[in-house]
């Protein structure tokens, strides 16, 4: 097979590994295969956009979600090194509160799938990242919301990049005891 996916510590969160081909000329793989990626995830949404976001070191940007239209990610890095992060806000969930996170870079070209019901972030490690992510619903401004990123609740062990540069949107996130979260 030209891919794998490994359960993380929340087993509904995946991290995909691609079959990468490289010799002297550089290197293919191929990112995504619907047929593949169900095989692997259990899930056969359709995905319906594809985001693209460059960022400088310290950069970070999350703990992001939709409440309604809420959005599955398949997220990887072309250009530098971020550090992801998924929290399970699905109240009535086992790994409730809890949180993954995974080194993707345009080195090791893993992905990693954040399903609906999950706040995601990253912060960039690198002197600066270009992420891609694709997402099974819309963009919805009104249904977006923001859980601060050093919840202590939460408790994430983010990587030291001399202090996160935050947009103002996360500067005010919720804690995830005050915010709105799936039942």
């Amino acid at each position: 097979m030209s891919v794998q996916a490994f359960p993380t510590a929340i087993p509904e969160v995946k991290v995909i590994q691609p079959k990468v081909f490289g010799d002297a000329r550089g290197f293919f793989y191929e990112s995504f295969n619907a047929r593949k990626f169900a095989e692997l995830t259990g899930v056969s949404t359709p995905f319906v956009q594809d985001n693209h976001s460059r960022s400088v070191r310290g950069v970070l940007r999350g703990l992001h979600y939709q409440i309604r239209q809420p959005q599955g990610k398949l997220v990887r890095v072309v250009a530098g090194e971020i550090f992801d992060v998924a929290v399970d806000i699905r109240r009535n969930s086992p790994t409730f509160g809890k949180w993954v996170g995974e080194t993707l870079s345009s080195d090791n070209q893993r992905q990693i799938w954040v399903p609906a019901g999950f706040a995601h972030g990253f912060v960039v490690v690198s002197e600066f990242a270009e992420v891609l992510y694709k997402t099974t619903d819309y963009w919805a401004p009104e249904h977006e919301r923001s859980i601060i990123w050093n919840d202590p609740g939460i408790g994430i062990t983010w990587p030291d990049v001399g202090g996160p540069v935050l947009s103002a949107k996360d500067q005010v996130g919720s804690l995830l005891r005050d915010a709105e979260v799936f039942e």
